[in-house]
């Protein structure tokens, strides 16, 4: 099967043979990488809420848990 290379647009042959896969070469896969850290690519969602440092911590997630929890099993 081929696909094409999410960095370039080349056609690759998606194989165990391609250590890169699904990216044509290793080049092109710390591209992708680069735009990941530098948050040019990004997944939506809700924001976060960041704590004084900018980082969420375990107590920002179990409080977003609890919320989640609580709007699914209280719904009216």
């Amino acid at each position: 099967m081929n696909v094409n290379c999410p960095t370039c647009k080349k056609e690759v042959v998606w194989s165990t043979d391609n250590e890169f896969r699904p990216f044509c070469s290793k080049r092109c896969k710390l591209i992708d990488l680069g735009e990941w850290a530098s948050e040019s690519n990004v997944i939506k969602g809700e924001n976060l809420k960041p704590n004084l440092t900018g980082h969420i911590d375990e107590f920002d997630i179990e409080e977003m848990l609890g919320e989640q929890l609580n709007e699914q099993f209280f719904k009216e």
